[in-house]
């Protein structure tokens, strides 16, 4: 298995981040993608917290910006695996996050964001 460079990778997901850029973030990912957040969970209630596809994670991630307008990441580290990249970044409100990116090829085939099991409120989600 291969995966993208990962630093590189990490600096291309953060600027897509950064820019709120959808469409640039989902660039990285397979269009059958999928990915899991307890975010996803909030912001998306139907989703129980799973997205399949791009289209999922494109409402996800557009209601997302809307809902956390100020969203902003910092990456704290960059990890690799065989076919896994994790990174290791601080939100808007300082939380670390951990984002579990499982590859196949130079795409993103399942992802999962991670966050303190004491943080109520991950990611700055509004009720």
């Amino acid at each position: 298995m291969t995966t993208p460079e990962p630093h590189g990778f990490a600096r291309d997901w953060l600027a897509a981040w950064n820019a709120h850029d959808v469409e640039a973030v989902l660039r990285h990912f397979h269009d059958d993608v999928v990915f899991t957040s307890p975010v996803a969970a909030r912001v998306l209630p139907e989703s129980g917290g799973v997205l399949r596809g791009k289209e999922e994670l494109r409402r996800y991630w557009t209601e997302g910006l809307r809902l956390i307008p100020d969203l902003r990441f910092a990456v704290e580290a960059v990890y690799a695996g065989v076919s896994a990249i994790v990174i290791t970044y601080r939100n808007q409100k300082a939380v670390l996050v951990n984002e579990v990116l499982i590859f196949d090829g130079d795409l993103v085939r399942e992802g999962h964001g991670t966050y303190p099991g004491d943080d109520p409120n991950p990611a700055g989600a509004r009720d």
